[in-house]
């Protein structure tokens, strides 16, 4: 896995709406493993760089505001379970931000605002637990919470700013931030450029920003439509977000390079002893040293080509983060046929 320094210049502090830009008026740099060429554009010029033909598939869940603030605590909601209970993540509230919290106990009851009471069940991961609110999460949420936010984000940001175009299916603890840069006039544009956009849905859970943990499972679907848009794709499937690639990945038919209407929970965790086997391309964020995210990318570009793309991305100043630039991996040929 590629390693390297990120100073905190180059983290994306707050949206580019806060900057005087618009949601789409980022920074796009574009990773061929076909040339193997490194190029730099703006997000708006994705039209030009994808061709008629192409199928970009998007992650149409949206952002809670899992986020609920105590006195010294913080509980982030993660993942709703079969059962009615809940991932949980307990945080540790510091000045202006929270951080991991070591404590409580299997049994505890913890009081939230409104009345509310959270029972700790047991732990479920190092980080997460399994609990039960006494009242209906979503709704409770929608009072109560807000969005999840880490220590490089300077400030609170209403839900909105984490909710992407294609947001329909409520469910991510954290935003699909691949798909933050998208405008309705980009979306048209794609369009009518003979570019395919398909819908998968995966509701991410909590990140791991201090402990680079791989992702647990999480809830997905892929529908027959967007099956048979993949399958019968006349160009490139790109993948909009690393969620995306984990629910397209999860849905191939086993020895096959074609995707099938699937739904459940999802573990899989993309890597280069794999590969993929239905994504052609990836649309994804700048990713921290270390994170397992790496490895999906690297499963897609390669690590030589990763790693010069990350070092022309800190020599050139791309911000990092869900609020930062964008990297397209894209390769004529990088599935199984």
């Amino acid at each position: 896995m590629i390693t390297f320094d990120l100073p905190r210049a180059r983290e994306a502090h707050e949206p580019p709406e806060a900057r005087g830009l618009a949601r789409d008026d980022v920074r796009l740099m574009v990773s061929d493993r076909t040339s193997g060429s490194v190029t730099h554009h703006a997000f708006t010029e994705l039209p030009d760089l994808l061709r008629p033909g192409d199928v970009l598939v998007v992650n149409d869940s949206a952002t809670l505001p899992a986020a609920v603030p105590l006195d010294r605590l913080a509980v982030h909601f993660s993942t709703a379970r079969a059962d009615g209970s809940w991932l949980v993540e307990l945080r540790r509230r510091t000045a202006g931000t929270t951080a991991p919290y070591a404590g409580g106990e299997p049994g505890e009851w913890l009081p939230l605002p409104g009345g509310a009471t959270l029972r700790l069940l047991a732990r479920e991961t190092p980080r997460l637990w399994r609990a039960r609110l006494d009242r209906d999460v979503s709704g409770y949420l929608a009072e109560h919470g807000v969005p999840i936010r880490y220590s490089y984000v300077d400030r609170d940001w209403p839900l909105s700013t984490y909710q992407t175009v294609f947001a329909v299916r409520p469910g991510s603890a954290e935003m699909p931030s691949a798909g933050r840069p998208f405008s309705p006039e980009l979306v048209t544009a794609l369009v009518s450029r003979g570019i395919v956009v398909a819908p998968v849905t995966l509701h991410t859970g909590v990140a791991s920003p201090e402990k680079d943990e791989p992702p647990y499972p999480e809830r997905f679907a892929v529908s027959p439509q967007t099956a048979r848009l993949v399958n019968q794709a006349e160009g490139r499937v790109v993948a909009v977000g690393t969620t995306v690639v984990r629910a397209l990945e999860t849905a191939v038919v086993p020895g096959t390079g074609r995707a099938r209407a699937a739904e459940g929970w999802t573990s899989r965790v993309v890597t280069p002893l794999d590969g993929v086997r239905v994504v052609d391309g990836l649309i994804t964020g700048l990713h921290e040293p270390r994170s397992s995210h790496l490895l999906m990318l690297s499963a897609i570009a390669g690590e030589e080509l990763l790693s010069r793309s990350y070092a022309e991305a800190l020599r050139e100043g791309y911000l990092w983060h869900e609020f930062g630039d964008l990297h397209l991996i894209v390769a004529d040929q990088n599935r199984e046929k």
